[in-house]
């Protein structure tokens, strides 16, 4: 019985001591000051604190709110296999009266289908035949969709290390993601609405990107479309070299010869600061936008509103090659100028339509800084592996086309184009242009995660402070150790020593319980605070059942050790019981409920496992040491 009860105790202290380390983190975390904390964080330190630390929840803490929406219309065009003209119209038309009139899209979409001649079958493959058969296959796609964007979006929070996040559906196409706590806004936004696909295409010719531009230069110069293609001039004639390009400054409108209110300006200073070469602009107006950076299109940073404009020109796009079209790069590039001055530059991808290569054969993603010897030395870049099928195709495309160069586009920005020196046969690949290692970290959790099944656009978004003000968060703390208070000295009082080991056990399940939020890095929130409180009741009460069980058996005038083991082997029976009920409505409330109920579940569940190891083993072998140690004819209890 002595090497049992040692063995009693070292469980316990091993317990508590791994308990009391769980939550050093937060403790000290929290006596920090300001200037520590700066401190930390200027040496990385921080992050390591952050970590094991317990989160509040965003009704105590505040954080961020953001409604989103599946991009129906868009979801619908990607599904299509032939988009026509008149397709295309009606479904900008069905998106447009939908926005206007604040209806279903699928509802407008059909009306739209049902006054027009147009047979989806022939745009949709394995959708249906009839109209009405494919628009409602379409439209559980798009439920589906949703259902896909949740988990995909929960898995990127989950790797961004946001605890206890509510990500829930809203009505049918809608979702309502809440970060408790957040500090870079703007980078979880991003990292949210990405959609995550990742594509490899090949770039056009130079010869065909010169060809466009020319004609470009033509139509906007005559106004005309005939004739508009002829023989490509070299490249350095249209695209100017920064060394030998002569700036002017000049207006969208005056550039495309029409006032402010038709060229569709978003403001009024969006209309000036732009950059034309003097020499070639009344020649050449489009190439005077544009710049020569390392033989690729450049696009001063000042000039990408007027060069979107044109490209979205009607008469333009007709220009633009069936097969291809234009893609942005990422980020952009600071170059110095021939007189000092430093201007950013964006470049400008003429691509193929079809990607060579999908995201979807990505199997594995990683950040880290790029190795000697390489263009990426030191600097943040992301590594990705393909499964065997994507390197199949892969290789098959780098061997097909070395010498030509490929873009690594995700999200329609190009991240990098480098050129195809050798086929790549182990499908092996990575990103590079990051800014910082954050950045490098966050667009491989969305690679990890997978790619929305459709775009997403942002209905609603507000960082919001604590739903509860400070001063009632306070007062509900306070009641409650007034609440704990109070209880501990009923036990106390009505149990005596026996009701002063049952306070022990208490407050050694809250620490317990707290210990276990730490490590899970769980938030705690107002209706986690409820669930503890009502495990203070469950702890309390196995306590009492055993204490009233010895008793009886005392009063039969059983010897104190006697009445010890009656009583626990009788009342564990329905201390099990109770407890494991409680803890099958614990586990289905935390499986199928959201935010706050899975809050309260959380802290329960785990306030019930703590509980019963609290009440009957924490005070059973302190019992048990008593009487082996002293005769003990009478129990104060």
């Amino acid at each position: 019985m002595f090497k049992k009860n040692v063995v009693r105790f070292i469980i316990i202290g091993l317990t508590v001591i791994l308990a009391g380390y769980a939550l050093y983190w937060t403790i000290a975390y929290h006596s920090f000051s300001s200037e520590k904390l700066e401190a930390l964080r200027t040496k990385g330190e921080l992050e390591k604190y952050e970590s094991r630390i317990i989160r509040l929840g965003l009704d105590l803490r505040g954080g961020m709110h953001i409604v989103m929406e599946v991009d129906l219309p868009k979801l619908v065009e990607t599904l299509a296999s032939n988009k026509t003209p008149q397709f295309m119209t009606i479904l900008n038309e069905a998106t447009a009266e939908a926005v206007t009139n604040e209806e279903d899209f699928f509802v407008v979409y059909r009306r739209k289908i049902a006054d027009s001649d147009l047979r989806l079958v022939r745009h949709f493959n394995g959708f249906g035949f009839k109209n009405e058969e494919i628009i409602d296959n379409l439209e559980a796609e798009a439920k589906d969709a949703v259902n896909r964007a949740m988990e995909v979006i929960r898995n990127r929070v989950d790797q961004f290390g946001v605890s206890e996040p509510s990500i829930q559906k809203s009505g049918k196409y809608r979702i309502i993601v809440e970060l408790a706590g957040i500090q870079d806004i703007n980078r979880a936004r991003e990292l949210i609405q990405s959609t995550a696909l990742l594509e490899f295409i090949l770039l056009k010719d130079a010869a065909v990107t010169q060809q466009f531009i020319t004609a470009a230069d033509n139509y906007l110069k005559t106004g005309k479309q005939d004739d508009l293609a002829p023989e490509p001039r070299d490249e350095a004639d249209t695209t100017v070299a920064l060394k030998e390009s002569k700036d002017k400054a000049m207006s969208v409108s005056e550039l495309l010869g029409v006032t402010s209110t038709e060229s569709g300006l978003e403001s009024e200073e969006a209309d000036t600061g732009l950059v034309v070469d003097e020499e070639i602009y009344k020649e050449r107006p489009f190439s005077s936008l544009l710049r020569n950076i390392d033989n690729q299109v450049g696009v001063p940073e000042r000039n990408v509103y007027a060069v979107k404009k044109i490209l979205e020109n009607p008469g333009v796009k007709k220009l633009i090659p069936f097969d291809s079209k234009f893609l942005w790069s990422a980020k952009a590039e600071r170059r110095t100028m021939q007189d000092g001055r430093t201007e950013n530059f964006y470049i400008l991808y003429h691509v193929n339509n079809e990607p060579g290569l999908l995201g979807k054969y990505v199997t594995k993603a990683s950040a880290s800084l790029g190795g000697s010897g390489t263009e990426s030395s030191g600097r943040p870049i992301v590594n990705m592996s393909m499964n065997s099928e994507g390197a199949r195709i892969f290789a098959k495309l780098t061997g097909a086309n070395i010498g030509k160069q490929l873009a690594v586009v995700l999200d329609d920005k190009v991240w990098t184009a480098p050129f195809i020196r050798v086929k790549i046969p182990d499908g092996s690949a990575y990103i590079e242009g990051m800014q910082d290692m954050n950045e490098a970290k966050d667009i491989s959790i969305v690679l990890r995660a997978g790619a929305l099944p459709a775009p997403v656009k942002t209905i609603e978004e507000r960082t919001v402070g604590p739903s509860l003000g400070r001063d009632s968060i306070n007062t509900g703390v306070r009641l409650g150790l007034i609440a704990l208070l109070v209880v501990m000295i009923f036990m106390a009082v009505y149990y005596r020593l026996s009701g002063l080991l049952a306070d022990l056990a208490l407050v050694l399940n809250i620490i317990f319980v707290l210990a276990v939020l730490s490590v899970l890095q769980a938030a705690l929130t107002l209706p986690g605070i409820a669930g503890l409180i009502l495990t203070v009741g469950m702890a309390v009460d196995a306590n009492v059942l055993v204490f009233e069980r010895i008793r009886e058996e005392l009063e039969k005038g059983k010897t104190v050790r006697a009445a010890i083991d009656t009583g626990y082997s009788r009342a564990i029976i329905t201390i099990f019981d109770a407890n494991l009920t409680t803890i099958f409505s614990a586990i289905i409330l935390m499986q199928f409920g959201t935010g706050p109920v899975k809050g309260f579940a959380v802290t329960l569940f785990w306030g019930i496992i703590s509980s019963f190891f609290t009440a009957v083993f924490v005070t059973r072998t302190f019992f048990n040491w008593a009487t082996e140690k002293w005769i003990i004819k009478k129990l104060s209890i």
